[in-house]
């Protein structure tokens, strides 16, 4: 079967890479070599947490030890505080909750419970949402900025509800998802990337393009981000809602998607810019419709399931680095930023995470970290 041929090839190819990138915190491929990041960079868990889930399926000890020390390490970003904003669920439930959850220990279930309430820290009351990024440059004002991201980031606050039985935790997490089904998903299942709202009002500004091509744009990336998050929500709490707009979602996806699978940067860009692909938008999506399909009942499931394991499939034969020692990333054709031109056509830390995850999901057995 494809799925344990990837599978090999991607711990053989992570144990040759491992040796350069070490513990450290790799994020867009240029020249085959992955750019290493400070710690504070939102792609900082990707690595550690891929590194996770090839340790839990291959029993590789230097996997175990490299992800451990990547987690040590961020200890100076969450306890320096200044460079913490929304992506706190992308950097510690990809690090100290999924070594928590394998191997329990009280530092790792600290580290996890601290992240989660600078999150639920971030919550606006006026607009109900979770802030985006800080002011990181003199004069810029976003602090009514929420994006289509931080659903990935919200599983953070369910555990710490279950964990510490506190519900506050999850009363945040609902009201920002509730903010996602009433701003963020259109009608026909397309998705907003940035809402900025007036943060002393609540009420809606305006719409911003960000990482799309424009306000109203379909950037694929955050269509992903969309149909995993709500998914998880769903998940997380057995809402229908989150599980109906997870499905909308999926299906505008998925009608857009080229005949190998893997969408363009955004399915309303021009036309002379559809050549841009954004495999890591694949992986994500991939491992969303996955969860879709085991939410659903079995003959509505297999189709969600069929559609994520064939873009999985098309990564790895299509877009797989493997057999290629000249390239650190397992999968390539990745779009980080197109509207300022940065990391373009290249794997991303965040690609490969998110395929490693689908064949982890597709083997059986993994710990998924959000769930």
């Amino acid at each position: 079967m494809w799925t344990n041929e990837a599978w090999e090839q991607t711990v053989a190819k992570v144990k040759k890479t491992s040796e350069r990138i070490g513990a450290n915190f790799p994020h867009a491929s240029q020249g085959g070599t992955y750019v290493l990041e400070a710690p504070h960079w939102w792609t900082a868990g990707f690595w550690p947490g891929q590194l996770w889930l090839l340790h839990e399926g291959s029993g590789e000890s230097k996997f175990r030890e490299l992800a451990q020390s990547c987690e040590e390490k961020l200890d100076a970003v969450l306890d320096g505080y200044d460079r913490l904003d929304h992506d706190l669920g992308f950097m510690w439930i990809l690090t100290s909750l999924m070594n928590y959850k394998l191997h329990g220990g009280e530092e790792s279930r600290r580290r996890s419970l601290k992240a989660a309430n600078y999150l639920m820290g971030r919550f606006n009351l006026k607009g109900s949402y979770i802030r985006a990024w800080n002011p990181w440059h003199e004069g810029e004002d976003n602090a009514g900025w929420a994006i289509i991201d931080c659903a990935m980031n919200v599983p953070l606050l369910y555990w710490a509800s279950r964990e510490t039985g506190d519900p506050r935790y999850a009363h945040v997490a609902e009201a920002h998802m509730g903010t996602v089904l009433n701003h963020f998903i259109r009608p026909d299942g397309s998705v907003r990337h940035i809402v900025r709202f007036d943060p002393h009002t609540g009420e809606v500004a305006e719409y911003i393009g960000g990482q799309g091509y424009a306000p109203e744009s379909a950037w694929s990336r955050g269509t992903a981000w969309a149909i995993y998050g709500l998914a998880l929500a769903h998940h997380h709490t057995g809402r229908e809602d989150y599980l109906d707009a997870a499905k909308r979602v999926a299906h505008f996806f998925l009608s857009q998607l080229p005949e190998d699978t893997v969408p363009a940067w955004d399915f309303r860009a021009p036309e002379e810019t559809q050549w841009l692909k954004d495999s890591s938008a694949g992986a994500c999506a991939a491992c969303g419709l996955l969860l879709i399909g085991e939410q659903v009942p079995e003959a509505e499931g297999k189709s969600y399931r069929q559609a994520g394991e064939r873009i999985l499939e098309s990564l790895y034969r299509n877009y797989g680095s493997f057999g290629n020692d000249a390239e650190e990333g397992l999968i390539l054709h990745g779009t980080s930023h197109y509207p300022e031109r940065r990391n373009m056509d290249v794997p991303l830390i965040y690609g490969d995470y998110f395929f490693v995850e689908g064949l982890a999901r597709l083997k059986g057995g993994a710990t998924i970290p959000w769930a």
